[in-house]
Parts: C-alpha cells; structure tokens; sequence
C-alpha cells in the first residue's frame, strides 16, 4: 500500500500531532481535566482521520447533506464549530465578571464599615 498524501495531508497530520501533544501536556500540567483531555483527544483523532483520508465523509455529505462540496461542509461546521466556543468563552468570561463584581462590592462594603 502506498501513500499519497498531499502537502496539505501531510500538514494536517503533523498539526493534529503537534496538537495531540500539547493536549497532552495540559493534561499532564492539571490545565485541562480529564473529560476536557477526552473531548480534545477526539477532536484531533477525528482531525487526524479526515486528515490522511479526506474522502471518507463524501457519501455522507453528498447523499445525506447534498452539499455539493465537501469544502462547503467543512467550511460550515468550521464556523459552527467557532461560533460554539465563542459562546462558551463568553459565558465563561460573564460568570468571572459577576464573580468579580461581587468581590469587588463585598469588599467595598468591609472598607466603608471599617471607616464608620
């Protein structure tokens, strides 16, 4: 069996590996918890496999999706995929601020009973 891999393949893999590693060491750091290690390990196998096998979603994108290209698909879902995290960053980033918030009133509240 021979390898074909175009440049860009070859790119992909090596970025999906590079990306496999620094998960990996978040993980080993205690950055990222274990369901976060599991979630990030399947999206660069999933990465990986599309990866060195492009092929593999056209009957599934052609057929089920009738998309006519599977650039269009990966470009939706990448976008899809963006607006996503960009959601869970936001709501992430809103909690911080309201905890913030609170501390920043508690202790405004301590200073202003302190100087009564």
């Amino acid at each position: 069996m021979t390898s074909n891999l175009l440049g860009i393949q070859i790119i992909g893999v090596l970025f999906a590996l590079l990306m496999f590693y620094l998960t990996f060491l978040y993980l080993r750091r205690k950055e990222f918890t274990n369901k976060e290690s599991i979630f990030w390990f399947g999206a660069w196998t999933i990465f990986l496999f599309l990866a060195i096998f492009p092929k593999g979603l056209d009957y599934f994108i052609k057929t089920w999706l009738t998309f006519g290209r599977r650039l269009d698909f990966f470009i939706i879902v990448g976008f899809m995929f963006l607006i996503g995290m960009l959601f869970h960053t936001y709501t992430i980033v809103r909690k911080n601020q309201q905890k913030i918030e609170s501390v920043v009133r508690r202790i405004a509240i301590e200073k202003a009973k302190k100087g009564e």
